[in-house]
């Protein structure tokens, strides 16, 4: 066995040798009747045992052992092509054995509420679940312990057990996560198991280490992380092939924060999780007007939803192995749950067939890449719109334009290839473009594949909150008083 990996496998049971020393043997949870293993890298296997207890690991030709220590034992099984079903046996002075075991890809999903909303609740329920059935995906639901902020002391250990995707088990799980796994298993062909682990209404923050946490995070609620603690930390160091995420809701109010947190967060689970950087994909937010069905077709002075895509856009371009997914075009402006989970969860299998499996497909959504004034007009570049960019509409819309003066006018917009031709007549000498800078952004320019142009700003003027309440319900910001609380903005700069 690779020595790196013994050692990897040395440091786990030290971190984890808090557990009270136990009479019978038996191992994670997550080594369950109908468990799917990562294929094609090392795969440790872990749980308790009484102090001193020889356990051995058979699994399909490898038989591994070692002995218990402070409760707790763990060995490393070799790297496995796809397949199944298997049997694993596990005997120490008792002997557990694990049926229906397959091999295949693993995935985590995770982030908030978002990624919470189940199959039942998204569009088109009765046929997505009619459909569901399927043995060689399966679903492990890690339960939403009502752990209160502050808890000290151990981990309760996780109860759950994986369960083969049927129409009973697809309906109460993730709808992203599912559509995901579906999209995933028709382009692979292999098993699939994807691990469930969503908090409502959840900060970034809460998913993070003591330490990490400490120092991106400040202090106050966002420096507890009892999430991560909950419900990450039991799962590692579980083989996975990288996570799905969908969160940014809950700091949307804090987008400067935020573009120290999220990178951090993916740094926090990697380092932890010893695998190198895995693929960690995410979904950049939707559009939400805060319950409000009119949108407002006037350029937005301050956005607090923009902001967060901004800082979400940014951790794509800087953080190696990682990509976002575009859903600007599948928001509600009444709901911040909108029900179209099923083209979020495509997206995101489509990006993880280019980004982590090397299939030709098309997952990217054109972005802004350069732009050129002339003659009073400025002409806005994109990347990824090989065979031009096309509007979903008798016109492009969701352009703003500006001069030195920086204020922002609804412009007039004409496609031409991979570029867009902005202007209007109020901005004769315009310094900047922004498309889709709003909570609830109405734009309608895609890529001829059918993927929304991302959002984007040219210019990096200061930005405006309230000095009261900081904006905190984002309902903008007109003629420089908050629409929540009367009370006065004043600008700041995002570096």
């Amino acid at each position: 066995m690779n020595r790196n990996f013994l050692s990897f496998l040395a440091t786990c049971l030290a971190a984890s040798a808090t557990t009270p020393l136990l009479a019978d043997m038996k191992p994670c949870s997550l080594f369950s009747d109908g468990a799917v293993l990562q294929r094609e890298m090392p795969v440790p296997v872990w749980g308790t045992a009484s102090d001193g207890e020889k356990v051995t690991v058979k699994f399909h030709g490898q038989e591994v052992s070692t002995v218990a220590k402070a409760g707790r034992w763990m060995v490393g099984l070799e790297p496995m092509k796809a397949g199944g079903p298997f049997t694993m046996t596990i005997s120490g002075d008792n002997v557990v054995e694990i049926k229906n075991i397959l091999i295949g890809e693993v995935w985590i999903c995770s982030g908030q509420s978002n990624m919470e909303v189940s199959v039942s609740e998204s569009e088109t329920p009765e046929k997505a679940i009619a459909s569901s059935e399927d043995s060689m995906m399966r679903l492990f639901d890690v339960p939403r312990l009502p752990l209160p902020p502050g808890l000290i002391g151990p981990i309760p250990e996780m109860t759950t057990r994986w369960a083969e995707c049927t129409p009973a088990t697809a309906a109460k799980f993730s709808g992203v996560g599912y559509f995901f796994g579906r999209k995933l298993r028709e382009a692979l062909n292999v098993p699939v198991g994807l691990i469930n682990i969503p908090y409502g209404g959840s900060y970034a923050a809460l998913w993070m280490d003591s330490k990490t946490r400490t120092e991106v995070a400040g202090s106050g609620t966002y420096r507890n992380g009892w999430l991560y603690d909950s419900m990450l930390m039991p799962l590692q160091p579980y083989a996975v092939r990288g996570v799905i995420w969908y969160q940014g809701e809950s700091d949307a109010d804090n987008s400067l924060r935020y573009r120290k947190e999220f990178p951090a967060l993916i740094k926090n689970w990697r380092d932890d999780w010893k695998q190198g950087d895995f693929p960690f994909l995410f979904v950049q937010l939707t559009g939400f007007n805060f319950y409000k069905k009119e949108v407002a077709s006037e350029p937005q002075e301050q956005t607090t939803w923009a902001e967060l895509r901004e800082a979400q856009a940014r951790t794509a371009a800087s953080v190696p192995n990682t990509a976002m997914v575009v859903t600007t075009d599948l928001g509600s402006p009444e709901n911040v749950h909108p029900v179209r989970k099923k083209e979020v969860g495509d997206r995101l299998a489509m990006t993880a067939s280019g980004v982590v499996y090397g299939k030709d497909v098309s997952y990217k959504s054109p972005e802004f890449r350069e732009m050129k004034i002339e003659d009073g007009k400025a002409s806005v570049v994109f990347s990824n719109a090989e065979g031009g960019l096309v509007a979903h509409g008798e016109s492009v819309a969701g352009f703003t334009i500006a001069g030195e003066d920086r204020k922002f006018y609804n412009a007039d917009a004409v496609v031409k290839g991979d570029r867009v031709i902005v202007s209007t007549s109020e901005v004769p000498h315009p310094v900047a473009v922004r498309y889709g800078w709003a909570n609830y952004p109405l734009t309608n320019l895609f890529s001829k594949t059918g993927l929304p142009a991302a959002p984007f700003r040219t210019d990096d003027f200061p930005l405006i909150k309230c000095k009261k309440c900081r904006s905190l319900g984002g309902k903008g910001i007109t003629n420089g008083i908050c629409n929540e609380c009367g009370g006065e903005s004043e600008e700041y700069h995002l570096p």
